[in-house]
């Protein structure tokens, strides 16, 4: 029989980052066990029913007919990638410095790089809340001190955030940066208005603070909108832009990219061990994109996308208590909602499921155990019946929790 060994035997070994997380409790905790006939509501997946399969294997067929030891050797990534999305943002009135711009394997390659390079166990960094919940544990794994700045109608509150670096420069305090995601939210879908975007970076170059401008959703806008990337305003020196192709091709491709101020980019380059992407994916991302395919393919996605949100909305008022408040999204994957004093949501997403549904609650957004009665709902994965079905579902665990309260 295998011994199974003491674990505190190799406490000594672990460095300090790799004892904290061993302490940390995870924000998954706040999810129970679903069954396997569970229709979730809970997570952001990309809807497989539109992966572009077909491009996938095209773009590959064509590429292993082209020179094999190009393609699936050791190499840099694919320049045809790079000038993509210069493209890209060049089209977003950004003007594209490449020594600024670096592939990456997702968004979250880049998230977990930052505290490499900017945190010190007890440094202060700022997020919304609620944000998106990975971001959450990447912070907080790495020591830091996190403040968080409530998200309204309109995203960040920027008055709060103006109170909150004015206390902390009281206090001799400079944050490291300030994390938002200001285009279709993660977890509330809220689009943050030009004006706002404006007085944030010019706070942020006020105080010195970088800005980290996580845009995953930026593309799946239903209707179209003016709010510009922070890359374009004054102050961008202190902006930080991340964009992905998770989202629009399929989250199993794990590319993105980051752009900011050269000597951020000369710290995450040099943190970034695996050097360049890989030249088979780097290229078959590019070849994918060739001829306007791209641009065509998110225009499906949106109109397919806007659909299933608005059957969610629909199906919330018809199957929702008056009093339970969600928003009504104009882009991303999310519903948020807001629920009464007497529907906290872990409680009720226990009872959801055992009616055969469930949803992500509040508080794995945040950072400070807010969020017990806010409930995020995704409408991205699931059909559109069955969508339909899982809020009826949580509609009748809402009512169960009432009758059996009163």
């Amino acid at each position: 029989m295998t011994r199974v060994p003491d674990t505190s035997m190799y406490e000594q070994l672990f460095s300090q980052a790799a004892r904290r997380v061993a302490h940390q409790t995870s924000i998954l905790v706040d999810l129970p066990n679903e069954k396997p006939d569970t229709i979730s509501l809970a997570f952001g997946d990309a809807d497989p029913s539109i992966f572009p399969t077909h491009q996938i294997t095209a773009s590959v067929s064509g590429l292993l007919s082209e020179n094999v030891d190009a393609i699936m050797n050791y190499a840099p990534a694919d320049a045809r990638l790079h000038a993509l999305v210069t493209q890209r943002l060049e089209a977003r009135g950004v003007e594209v410095n490449p020594a600024q711009l670096m592939i990456t394997y997702g968004s979250s390659q880049v998230l977990g790089l930052l505290p490499q390079i900017l945190i010190e166990p007890g440094d202060t960094i700022i997020v919304e809340g609620p944000t998106f919940l990975g971001a959450v544990e990447y912070f907080a794994a790495s020591g830091a001190r996190i403040e968080t700045i409530p998200v309204g109608p309109e995203g960040m509150d920027i008055d709060a955030l103006a109170s909150c670096l004015a206390d902390l420069k009281s206090q001799n305090v400079r944050p490291k940066f300030i994390y938002t995601i200001p285009t279709f939210q993660n977890p509330t879908g809220t689009l943050m208005p030009a004006s706002a975007r404006a007085r944030l970076v010019a706070l942020a170059a006020e105080h010195g603070v970088l800005v980290v401008e996580d845009d995953a959703y930026g593309d799946l806008h239903f209707k179209p909108h003016t709010a510009p990337s922070m890359l374009t305003l004054p102050g961008n020196e202190w902006v930080l832009h991340i964009g992905t192709f998770s989202k629009i091709l399929a989250p199993g491709v794990r590319m993105a990219w980051a752009y900011g101020p050269p000597a951020v980019m000369k710290r995450l380059r040099a943190f970034k061990s695996e050097s360049d992407c890989g030249t088979f994916v780097t290229r078959l991302v590019s070849h994918m994109a060739q001829d306007g395919w791209l641009e065509r393919h998110i225009q499906s996605l949106r109109s397919h996308y806007a659909t299933k949100s608005a059957a969610m909305v629909q199906a919330i008022a018809e199957h929702f208590p008056a009093d339970v408040r969600t928003n009504v999204p104009e882009g991303g994957f999310f519903v948020y909602g807001y629920l009464p004093h007497d529907l906290p949501a872990v409680a009720l997403n226990n009872v959801a499921i055992r009616h055969g549904a469930s949803f992500l609650p509040g508080t794995t957004g945040y950072a400070n155990g807010q969020g017990t009665h806010e409930m995020r709902i995704a409408f991205s994965f699931q059909t559109v019946p069955n969508l339909v079905k899982g809020i009826a579902s949580i509609g009748s665990a809402m009512r169960e929790m009432r009758q059996t309260n009163n």
